[in-house]
């Protein structure tokens, strides 16, 4: 299952809070193009998952919707945020660690 640091889910929290409604939306990924190499997602704030998305809540309030093949390529998978040199916050998708 993807895993989130807790500067992604804090950065999701933010973007996601800033939306209209009950609290209920979240970053949603899902496959815009697949390739032998992976995957090329696309990412949006939904304000509910799509059905038959899988949802990942965390303690802090972030919620992630993953379309069923986003949830498989992203199944080891670990979701940071990450600040550039202009303060722009950028999600990276990395490896897991093996246990």
């Amino acid at each position: 299952m993807l895993a989130m640091t807790d500067a992604a889910a804090e950065a999701i929290s933010a973007l996601t809070s800033q939306q209209d409604g009950q609290g209920a939306a979240g970053l949603r990924f899902s496959v815009r193009q697949e390739t032998e190499a992976g995957a090329q997602l696309a990412l949006s704030i939904a304000p509910a998952p799509e059905e038959g998305d899988q949802v990942l809540d965390t303690e802090s309030g972030a919620r992630v919707f993953l379309e069923p093949q986003a949830a498989t390529f992203l199944d080891d998978k670990v979701l940071d945020v990450q600040q550039d040199d202009q303060g722009q916050l950028n999600f990276a998708v990395m490896q897991q660690p093996q246990a």
